[in-house]
């Protein structure tokens, strides 16, 4: 039977942060042993046995898991959409075979040369393309202005993985947890971390077993407290739209929203548009940063958090 650990865990984070009042249990008080619900509270509510429930945690169990005990769990759980659907996901591994139009997990992503393009194509509007394992695979001259000035302009053309051949593109989920300059553009860090986290738990989800992302996991768990924290609350969250709050260097604050648009014909691939509301203030910080791109890199001095 496959395993699927990945499954247990995130079951176990669930029910701890559900209490039984929560969940519509009587609590009498005292101290439990047990953060959130217990198994066997978890399972009665749900109505399976505590011995199939333990060992869906256990990872054992999910391949033959219903779809009335999925639902049976997720409306205990209280899962959203998203947790619902990665609940799913976690408990019907997709085999190889179902992947097999998927490009191989540990190959090198080509980006296609219409959708560089279209990104340049955008002029002033910050754009670039995210891989399947979040991999920067191209930035128009707004984009590498806005988000890494502080990186060669020609640093996605790089195709290795880090270590020890060519340079390692820049990757999103690393930058964030572990570039200085990368962290000091958000004043709201710790929501940009969770999104990305939870970002990288769903991508787990559906390439549980490529080594390109689980070792940028082991590299981000080994040099980032914060991210080993985030990743043992197993978040899940779909990171389709955002307004932030962006603390540039060149030209101050300026608030945006990213749309991130899927490309069908290559899977896990994803650009990302930033944009200012018309006629705001960081409308027009955004066209002065845009002006200094034109004359060259915006470069700053290396930044603490």
């Amino acid at each position: 039977m496959e395993r699927t650990p990945e499954l247990g865990e995130f079951l176990r984070t669930r029910r701890a942060r559900l209490s039984p009042r929560e969940a519509g249990l009587t609590d009498y008080g005292g101290r439990r042993r047990v953060a959130g619900l217990r198994r066997e509270e978890l399972a009665r509510l749900a109505g399976i046995s505590v011995g199939y429930y333990t060992r869906l945690e256990q990872g054992t169990g999910g391949a033959r898991a219903s779809d009335a005990v999925l639902d049976a769990l997720a409306r205990v759980l209280r899962l959203d959409a998203t947790e619902r659907g990665h609940l799913y996901g976690l408990a019907r591994p997709e085999r190889r075979a179902a992947r097999a139009a998927e490009p191989p997990e540990c190959a090198p992503e080509q980006l296609r040369p219409s959708v560089r393009n279209m990104i340049e194509s955008l002029g002033d509007v910050p754009a670039l393309v995210l891989g399947r394992f979040v991999d920067v695979l191209a930035w128009n001259r707004a984009g590498h202005a806005l988000l890494a000035g502080h990186l060669p302009f020609d640093a996605p053309q790089h195709g290795g993985d880090g270590s020890g051949g060519p340079p390692a593109r820049p990757n999103m989920a690393r930058m964030m947890f572990l570039d200085p300059h990368t962290r000091a553009l958000y004043p709201d860090r710790p929501a940009k971390c969770r999104d990305t986290v939870g970002d990288l738990r769903l991508i787990a989800g559906r390439w549980p077993d490529a080594p390109r992302l689980t070792g940028l996991i082991a590299e981000l768990r080994r040099e980032s407290g914060e991210f080993r924290e985030l990743w043992a609350a197993h978040p899940v969250r779909t990171c389709a739209t955002h307004t932030r709050v962006y603390r540039h260097p060149a030209v101050g604050p300026l608030t945006l929203t990213d749309e991130l648009l899927t490309l069908p014909d290559d899977p896990g691939q994803r650009v990302v548009i930033y944009h200012a509301e018309p006629g705001s203030p960081s409308a027009g910080a955004l066209r002065l940063l845009m002006a200094a791109a034109a004359d060259g890199p915006v470069t700053v001095p290396p930044r603490r958090t």
